[in-house]
């Protein structure tokens, strides 16, 4: 793993100096800037981790900056100013902006490494905050005691040793972003940012700048390669990537670096990219949607999470797991699984995966009353679930469900039925549903909807 980047933006070269041999000692990589127009051009160069910023500069003032670089309310990273005279007001609004901590010249050398300490460490907290609330849970280690889950346990970590970049594959809802979390654990990027994006989820439009960055005149957009620098990239839906990004993806592979969008530096990052899909990306490659020279590149590494059904004997385990996890993180009353119960859902097909056995028992706890959940109210459960054919038991969506779920739930169900109407034929969905046919395509495709079978 990279060490973190620090800039140090200070107008006077004995202190600018001092500042990155202190740093460069702790092993931290540092790069300098004597000015506002230098700090801008360091920052274009490439993103820091940090930024050391003094106040006063002949040129353009620190609050100047910070202001500029604030995205959104957001700074980019932690900003620690660095002032001989500053007043209160000027500390105010530096706080105001976004700015970390407050650093007073002479700069005393405990208090500069206390400080950098303890502002990677917060943002590293803010992250994790920001992670717990987009999922449901962070699943430390995959749950599973057959003897699949312990040869999958056993491959992602020997994968997690070595920097390869990883395709992981397998069914809608199997837990690939788990294991892709779980390998980032166990690697020695562990200490480095975790960045997810999904292809699916965003426009085709919009994919590369997401993905990329983007400049616009002093304003620059970092994207989702240089916020995982250091770290691990997970692009999930990657065969839904159009083909021009797909290009750039197999470039940064080869060089280690990118060009932003309107940009015309180029940009080096140190990451490992871990790539998901429930495609067969042989046949994407067949049919010209999926670059041969990419997927070639990620299938070195390949790892496939096989179907919940063809490891049923961990069923249990993963009740117990996500009661004990909705009753501790949601605060749901705790219910448990009789053994009849148990027995009905061992043997159930679980077309969605754990994902679907997840939405179970969450259901159950907020809906169900009672210490124990019976044969009868599983049943009642299952006959709403997704059905092997790709149907439902007719009930309505839960209003319990995350904004996200619920949506999707949505989506597959509505476009579903409409393309059993027009008897399977997606040029005729397009037209019903008022969608453009590629962006109908990769939303099929996301929402695991085989338009040739209708199902999933």
């Amino acid at each position: 793993m990279s060490a973190r980047h620090i800039l140090v933006v200070d107008d006077e070269p004995d202190i600018r100096n001092l500042v990155q041999e202190i740093l460069e000692d702790e092993g931290y990589t540092v790069a300098t800037a004597e000015g506002g127009e230098a700090a801008r051009k360091a920052r274009r160069t490439r993103r820091p981790d940090l930024i050391m910023l003094d106040i006063w500069m002949e040129d353009v003032d620190g609050i100047t900056l910070l202001r500029e670089w604030s995205e959104g309310g957001d700074l980019p990273c932690p900003v620690v100013m660095m002032s001989g005279h500053a007043t209160v007001e000027t500390a105010v609004e530096a706080t105001r902006l976004g700015a970390y901590d407050f650093i007073e010249k002479p700069i005393s050398l405990a208090k500069l490494l206390l400080t950098v300490e303890r502002a990677f460490e917060s943002d590293r907290l803010q992250r994790e905050n920001i992670d717990l609330r987009e999922h449901t849970q962070l699943v430390v280690e995959p749950v599973g005691r057959t003897a699949i889950m312990e040869k999958l346990r056993e491959q992602a970590r020997k994968i997690a040793q070595h920097n390869s970049w990883v395709l992981i594959t397998g069914e809608s809802g199997v837990g690939k972003g788990t294991f892709a979390r779980y390998i980032h654990q166990q690697s020695p990027r562990c200490d480095g940012p975790f960045i997810e994006i999904a292809v699916g989820s965003i426009s085709e439009e919009n994919s590369a700048a997401e993905l990329f960055g983007q400049e616009d005149g002093e304003t620059i957009h970092y994207g989702r390669l240089e916020q995982a620098n250091g770290g691990t990239l997970c692009i999930s839906d990657i065969a839904d990537m159009d083909l021009q990004t797909q290009a750039r993806l197999l470039s940064v592979f080869q060089t280690h670096s990118f060009t932003r969008l309107g940009g015309s530096e180029a940009v080096e990052v140190d990451l490992r990219v871990i790539a998901s899909t429930h495609s067969n990306l042989e046949e994407e490659v067949a049919a010209g949607r999926f670059r041969d020279d990419l997927f070639y590149h990620l299938n070195v590494v390949p790892l496939h999470i096989p179907a919940l059904r063809e490891h049923a004997d961990d069923v249990h385990d993963l009740l117990n797991f996500f009661i004990d996890y909705m009753v501790t993180h949601e605060k749901l009353s705790y219910r448990y699984f009789n053994v009849a119960a148990q027995n009905r859902l061992r043997n159930y097909g679980w077309p969605g995966n754990i994902r679907e056995l997840r939405n179970l028992v969450q259901r159950l706890l907020i809906l169900g009353s009672g210490d124990e959940i019976d044969l009868a109210e599983i049943e009642q459960a299952l006959s709403t679930q997704v059905t092997a054919d790709g149907t439902r038991g007719g009930t309505q969506i839960s209003y319990d469900l995350p904004l996200r779920e619920a949506r999707e739930q949505f989506e597959h169900d509505y476009l579903l039925h409409q393309l059993r109407e027009v008897g399977g034929s997606v040029g005729k969905l397009a037209k019903r549903v008022g969608m453009e046919r590629t962006h109908l395509y990769r939303k099929l495709r996301a929402l695991g909807i085989d338009h040739k079978k209708g199902v999933e």
